[in-house]
């Protein structure tokens, strides 16, 4: 293959200027294309440049790591012919036990802070095996590739929320409206939705804000009753009149009693095979 290409996305510019250090190092034949410090200059750069390999920190403003990943496999282009695989994935990190257990877990290539010569040798080995390994077809339009489904399912895994052991699922939701709280009961809500430093909480009839994080309320919604269809959208299942296709395959979804229609992500399209 063609010389390997890599963008690396870490806010600490020390730090990034060491991995890139160890990298020439450990693989001169590798060439960094870009150093950016947040998320979604991540992303941005990601799509321009199609680099071979990401090395994303996990905690970066704004979007983290793990956040960048999944906007940049939801637009990764699948309508151009000539667009490369999607990139393989290295999460960069502060020792954490959760986040090292969950890498492994769905078997995501990582780094430690600092990163160390021996365990960064690994990796290079493991990366170069995967990139001589990766075809670069030329698949139908909108078809995804086999390293942009490998990306998704790995980053559903990581993503996925985790309810705390023996919670029941929230039965109502409590909204402040002037002087007054409102108490939304769960079961009238057809969808939830990020919107800046709010969340929207909509009913048939009504909407209201929260100041919950829809990252933090999550875990507490059934996962059976509520789905996220987005990276800031979630749905009551049973509120799903249906669900659409359009030309360049993505999907969208309309509610009983909603006039709007809802984006859904790559990542979550999977709750749709049947489409």
């Amino acid at each position: 293959m063609s010389q390997a290409t890599a963008l690396i996305a870490e806010d600490e510019p020390l730090l990034a200027q060491a991995l890139q250090a160890e990298l020439a190092r450990a693989w001169p034949a590798l060439q960094v294309l870009r150093t950016v410090g947040d998320g979604a200059s991540a992303v941005e750069a990601a799509l321009a440049l199609q680099p071979d390999v990401l090395f994303f920190d996990i905690r970066m403003p704004g979007l983290g790591g793990l956040e960048a990943a999944a906007e940049l496999a939801d637009t990764w282009p699948t309508a151009d012919t000539q667009a490369k695989p999607f990139p393989a994935l290295v999460f960069v990190t502060a020792y954490d036990q959760y986040a090292v257990q969950a890498f492994e877990a769905q078997a995501v290539d990582y780094l430690l802070k600092p990163v160390q010569a021996v365990r960064l040798q690994k990796t290079v080995s493991k990366l170069q095996k995967t990139l001589a390994n990766t075809a670069h077809p030329a698949p139908e339009t909108g078809a995804i590739s086999e390293p942009l489904e490998a990306a998704l399912a790995q980053l559903r895994g990581l993503l996925a929320p985790i309810a705390a052991p023996g919670l029941a699922p929230l039965q109502v939701l409590q909204a402040s409206v002037g002087n007054h709280i409102h108490l939304i009961p769960v079961e009238d809500v057809l969808y939830l939705e990020a919107a800046d430093k709010y969340l929207r909480v909509l009913t048939a009839t009504q909407e209201y804000l929260l100041r919950t994080p829809l990252k933090e309320l999550l875990p507490q919604l059934d996962a059976q009753t509520f789905w996220q269809v987005h990276r800031g959208t979630v749905v009551r299942v049973q509120g799903i009149r249906s669900v659409s296709r359009d030309e360049a395959g993505r999907l969208s979804l309309t509610l009983h009693h909603r006039s709007e229609k809802l984006p859904v992500s790559r990542l979550y399209a999977h709750r749709f095979k049947a489409m």
